[in-house]
């Protein structure tokens, strides 16, 4: 089965980039290019990064943790 990971978070020092590493040490493989949007309201740069993974021998279940795998 293939999952799909959308990861967000705010363009604040390196926390975001940990996100993305994390889930790349995990076996998780980049899908895409990186997206950032700025919230007018809140002042914050906003960065989007999908990731996807194989992953044999499981069924896909909505009720599964995807950072979990």
């Amino acid at each position: 089965m293939k999952l799909y990971r959308f990861l967000t978070g705010p363009d604040e020092g390196a926390d975001f980039c940990h996100k993305v590493s994390l889930a790349l040490s995990k076996g998780w493989q980049l899908h895409g290019s990186p997206s950032l949007s700025f919230n007018t309201v809140t002042g914050v740069v906003q960065c989007g990064q999908a990731v996807t993974k194989d992953v044999d021998g499981k069924d896909y279940d909505p009720a599964m943790k995807l950072g979990d795998q």
